[in-house]
């Protein structure tokens, strides 16, 4: 019987027009071993602004049929990509070495950010006739106009790699690492499958445990290998949750 107290959040990333096959993959693999489709999609609303989902109507019919079938809906951007030259180095070297060019919102201004999420908000809103469950930046960065920006467009939901917050009250609604994975390079590869290993054990005492998957990830059969592993551990005796879930608790 699964624990109540214990969850698993299961999110697929950079839901856009540009990677529906690998997206569909993704829904399907998970809702083999979730048994539910309470999963979260992060969708990005004009991906390296050549995917417009404003303009794709069959996409758009797509994202309700998901949003019906119990599946939540993030922001996720607009862009994904980082077009900004960062003055501070820490920004810079988390730009350079903890995404491929894809941290959008990690130097924009707080006026800046509020709008590309405002929009993005009212873009996927009017899509699926309900709101959205938060917002999630591309690769988990937030600079400080960004997280600024969040409770001024009234979002109630937030992650980044360690923890789920209420942007709106400031409330810390699950911590730990979330569990993902990197198909960019060999190296990022065997790490991700490395790391994926061990966080299989050492997250087996956190009360709520995240895993994230990508696109890309489908086309390395190592990586979908280690996915399906990381899911049949960490699935026993916790309930299948959504993230809106966490606001109740």
């Amino acid at each position: 019987m699964p624990n109540s107290d214990r969850r698993l959040l299961a999110s697929i990333h950079d839901v856009s027009p540009r990677f529906i096959d690998q997206v569909d993959a993704l829904a399907d693999r998970l809702v083999r071993h979730l048994g539910t489709p309470r999963f979260a999609m992060l969708v990005v609303p004009n991906h390296w602004s050549g995917a417009p989902i404003g303009e794709n109507c069959a996409f758009q019919a797509r994202l309700r049929d998901w949003h019906a079938s119990g599946i939540e809906m993030f922001v996720h951007g607009w862009f994904h990509r980082d077009e900004v030259r960062h003055a501070s180095s820490l920004a810079a070297l988390k730009a350079r070495h903890m995404t491929a060019g894809e941290g959008e919102f990690l130097g924009l201004s707080r006026e800046e950010a509020a709008r590309r999420m405002a929009d993005g908000k009212a873009l996927i809103e009017d899509i699926i006739g309900a709101p959205v469950a938060g917002f999630i930046a591309p690769a988990w960065l937030y600079g400080p106009g960004a997280l600024a920006a969040m409770a001024d467009v009234g979002f109630a939901i937030a992650e980044d790699h360690m923890r789920v917050w209420s942007p709106s009250t400031g409330r810390t609604l699950a911590r730990g690492p979330v569990l993902t994975w990197a198909s960019r390079s060999s190296y990022r590869i065997a790490s991700s499958i490395f790391f994926a290993g061990i966080a299989r054990h050492a997250l087996l005492a956190i009360k709520t445990v995240r895993i994230a998957v990508h696109p890309g990830d489908t086309t390395v059969p190592q990586l979908l290998e280690s996915i399906d592993r990381s899911f049949a551990a960490l699935s026993p005796n916790r309930t299948i949750a959504r993230y809106t879930d966490l606001l109740a608790s």
